[in-house]
């Protein structure tokens, strides 16, 4: 499907940096955006709550003098991403606040979006909102966001259990607005694989992690790097909704990631691990089953330069094999 007008002419590549708690500050949204890709970050992220409102103006700022700078470069927007769920007290403030701002996109997850949808399009900027079933993507649709991410299994983080193939296609047979998909993708020829699915955007988060501006511990990067897709445990322990997470941040706590019991839902709390005292994002290191296929921490602008060369070598073997 067209992308909205806003994405048109300002992707070097049709991706999304996904929010990450923690990792995704300033510094990698803005990596992100001016290498050509939608970077985004959780407004929890900013901490005391005051801090958002300037991590606002700085984005805003610097990567409107970017695109003054040089026109011609390929600039993207950013977005932010809002958790629709009483477990937020800060919801109503931090959307007021992107009002303010007008953030181009932001993204919600875990409930219905819809007063996100009215106050974020009264100034026409653009609301994608997480799914992980077809159920999710109707109540979506009849909340009028404007794009549907599809969160599918292997997902770093909070995730589903349903294939890309599956979820796109169905999604796909009824929805003509945005569609993106998540899961399990860290290269270019990912990023192709998910366009020729019908998807019209990737969402890579744990690529990104492994980089140079990202704000992870060294620690963290090192056990991207040296983790496979079986290192990867999928556990609703940690904050009451089944996500997965590294196994070996796990285990140093001195759980086994092999047997570790469900989470309580009705202590979800996405801040600081509502079902133990061990702090999801923070002490447990999420990521998604893609991680088998990292292998180094370059630069954000040498990371998507990659990805975009890996991306156009595959569609150009495809074309050849017509």
């Amino acid at each position: 499907m067209p992308l909205p007008a806003l994405l048109t002419d300002s992707l070097t590549l049709p991706v999304i940096g996904a929010p990450m708690f923690i990792v995704s500050t300033p510094d990698l949204v803005l990596a992100q955006c001016k290498a050509g890709i939608v970077g985004s970050f959780p407004a929890l992220n900013a901490r005391p709550a005051a801090q958002l409102d300037e991590w606002l103006a700085r984005i805003t700022e610097e990567l409107a003098a970017a695109r003054a700078r040089d026109p011609a470069r390929r600039v993207a927007p950013f977005a932010v991403n809002q958790i629709v769920h009483a477990s937020n007290d800060r919801l109503a403030r931090d959307v007021e606040l992107c009002v303010r701002h007008r953030v181009p996109i932001v993204i919600t997850s875990l409930r219905s979006p819809g007063e996100v949808v009215d106050a974020v399009h009264s100034y026409g900027g653009l609301v994608f909102h997480d799914v992980i079933s077809v159920r999710h993507a109707h109540k979506a649709a009849e909340q009028g966001v404007d794009g549907i991410i599809a969160v599918t299994a292997g997902a770093g983080g909070h995730a589903g259990t349903l294939n890309p193939f599956a979820l796109v296609q169905e999604i796909r047979q009824w929805w003509q607005g945005t569609l993106i998909l998540a899961g399990a993708m860290s290269c270019g020829q990912h990023v192709a694989a998910a366009i020729a699915m019908g998807a019209d955007l990737a969402y890579l988060g744990t690529r990104f992690i492994a980089t140079a501006e990202a704000h992870a511990p060294p620690g963290y990067k090192q056990m991207i790097v040296d983790s496979c897709a079986d290192d990867v445990v999928f556990t609703s322990l940690f904050t009451g909704v089944r996500g997965n997470y590294l196994k070996g941040s796990v285990a140093r706590t001195g759980l086994d990631p092999d047997a570790l019991p469900e989470g309580d839902k009705s202590k979800m709390n996405f801040g600081s691990g509502g079902n133990t005292e061990l702090k999801a994002w923070k002490d447990i290191w999420s990521a998604g089953q893609g991680v088998g296929s990292i292998r180094d921490v370059p630069s954000v602008a040498d990371l998507v330069a990659r990805l975009d060369h890996e991306y156009r070598a595959t569609l150009d073997s495809l074309a050849a094999r017509r």
